[in-house]
């Protein structure tokens, strides 16, 4: 099994909120810059654009559970897999991701991307939190 890091954050916004807005695709270039600088939908599925070029992602169906997994397709690598859950946490929630080693990937590029999780987790909580 591969190394896998919780990251989690805490967002004083009740549950159903927050899972509502994990539940929209084009909610994620607002806060998740791992995917990139937009998305886009057309009759293929999601679209990243990324510095890498397109790739294609994959949402988890819109749900008021809080499960907001999505995968993500790059051209010449394995897809990536990211766990992402929201949970009701009394009147505040916590988003919780999952971060997933991936194959042949350098310790120091695993701590680069805790670190760029924990930053959009924390750009997800101050933009939830102004609202």
């Amino acid at each position: 099994m591969r190394e896998q890091r919780e990251i989690a954050v805490t967002i004083a916004r009740p549950f159903a909120e927050v899972a509502a807005f994990l539940a929209q695709p084009l909610n994620y270039p607002l806060w998740a810059a791992g995917l990139g600088s937009g998305l886009r939908h057309d009759e293929t599925g999601w679209w990243a654009r990324t510095p890498q070029g397109e790739m294609r992602v994959q949402f988890s169906e819109a749900n008021r559970d809080g499960i907001a997994d999505h995968v993500v397709y790059p051209p010449d690598a394995p897809p990536v897999v990211v766990p992402l859950r929201a949970v009701a946490r009394g009147p505040q929630s916590e988003v919780v991701l999952t971060l997933i080693r991936q194959p042949l990937m350098r310790d120091a590029d695993f701590e680069t991307d805790t670190q760029l999780v924990r930053r959009d987790l924390q750009t997800l909580k101050v933009l939830l939190e102004s609202r």
